[in-house]
């Protein structure tokens, strides 16, 4: 087994014991249902709008279009990954993608929002939305719709796509 997957099975394995458990599943199914077309980072980019930060807010929407163009009509057609088998009852319904399971878009918009959402802010703030994307990131093990190695990935995307895009705020 090469290194990738271990470090898949062994987060896998982790997130096994929390599976099940009706707070976990009702966090991570939220987060992932949330994640889906970047929901929840447009909520926060039109939240933002309505306090004043329209710049912020439009530039989040159009890099999240962007984000969503390149790395599920672009990227993954690059790896083809297959994802995670589940053959366990899903204790809630979520959209099931046809696209390679590399990198996660989630993790990416949602690493990507944070680093623009989180620009001029307070640490506190930025912790807050980062912990969010990690919540959402991490909720694609959780319903095994991503490997691990897809989330730290798509992650990383996320951080240097944001980086880029809150230079274009400055």
């Amino acid at each position: 087994m090469d290194a990738i997957a271990s470090f898949d099975a062994a987060v896998d394995r982790w997130f096994e014991q929390w599976r099940g458990h009706r707070a976990a599943d009702h966090l991570f199914y939220g987060a992932s249902a949330l994640g889906d077309f970047s929901l929840l980072w447009h909520i926060a980019g039109t939240t933002e709008a309505l306090w004043g930060e329209e710049r912020k807010a439009v530039t989040l929407a159009g890099a999240l279009g962007v984000e969503s163009v390149l790395i599920n009509g672009v990227v993954k057609s690059f790896f083809r990954r297959d994802r995670p088998v589940w053959d366990q009852h899903r204790h809630r319904r979520l959209r099931k993608p046809r696209s390679s399971s590399f990198p996660s878009g989630h993790a990416t918009s949602a690493f990507m929002a944070a680093t623009v959402l989180g620009a001029g802010r307070s640490p506190a703030t930025k912790a807050a939305w980062y912990g969010a994307a990690s919540i959402v990131a991490a909720s694609r093990v959780h319903v095994k719709i991503h490997h691990a190695s897809d989330v730290v990935g798509g992650a990383a995307i996320g951080l240097a796509t944001g980086s880029l895009v809150r230079r274009l705020l400055r």
